[in-house]
């Protein structure tokens, strides 16, 4: 089954919390309430080094997604 790259996520238990889910390498699921970050992934030294380098563009591409998002349902 295909998956989009990025799917938002909502849990009654969090009424707070906007979660984004990135379903590629490496996954992730940031709640952008706060900002914090689950790594969905084990990484070795090697894939640390590369997730450095792409953690930051990653989630601002993640953040782009809800914005974009929103204003689709806000245009309805």
């Amino acid at each position: 089954m295909d998956f989009p790259k990025y799917l938002l996520g909502d849990n009654s238990d969090y009424p707070n919390a906007i979660f984004v889910i990135h379903t590629e390498f490496p996954r992730f699921i940031i709640n952008l309430e706060d900002d914090e970050v689950e790594w969905l992934e084990d990484f070795d030294a090697e894939d640390q080094k590369e997730l450095e380098a792409e953690a930051e563009n990653l989630i601002q591409q993640a953040t782009e997604f809800y914005d974009r998002e929103i204003a689709r349902y806000d245009e309805d």
